[in-house]
């Protein structure tokens, strides 16, 4: 699992069958997301967070994780969504990007969904409000859409 974004794509499993990716998929409000789980290091709790002084609004701060600093990154003011309403489900997916530990800031986590490679569709202009340039594609199951996100449009901030 300590796969790296900078060369990201959605890593497909051989099977028999198919082709299969497998998203670990989470909540910001009501928009269901999911990430290529090999991308994901660990799912934690909220942790002490350091503000970081002078940095981009959608970064809440830095956090110690087992001694090693981690920037937090609000994926809603990434995504340009309103501040969420501190529920006490919030987590961070921590993830590598560029050689260092990144945690994404979620409303909730959901599942961890396999699915197959060809069943992902191109994304549409916008989701719910969020720029299309941030989704991968879209994936529908039977209640439910998951909009994949691309990491490099997420991460890649100046």
């Amino acid at each position: 699992m300590n796969a790296t974004f900078e060369n990201a794509t959605l890593k497909p499993r051989e099977n028999a069958a198919a082709k299969e990716v497998q998203l670990a998929t989470f909540y910001l409000g009501d928009l269901l997301l999911g990430l290529d789980i090999s991308l994901v290091q660990e799912i934690n709790r909220q942790l002490n967070v350091t503000t970081a002084p002078h940095a981009p609004d959608y970064v809440r701060g830095v956090v110690n994780l087992r001694g090693e600093v981690v920037t937090l990154i609000d994926l809603r003011a990434v995504l340009g969504l309103p501040p969420a309403v501190d529920s006490g489900n919030a987590r961070n997916l921590i993830v590598h990007w560029k050689n260092e530990l990144v945690g994404l800031l979620v409303d909730r986590i959901a599942d961890i969904l396999t699915i197959p490679t060809d069943a992902i569709d191109d994304p549409p202009a916008n989701v719910g409000g969020v720029a299309g340039a941030f989704f991968r594609g879209v994936y529908s199951t039977k209640t439910e859409i998951v909009v994949v996100l691309d990491p490099h449009e997420v991460l890649n901030r100046e």
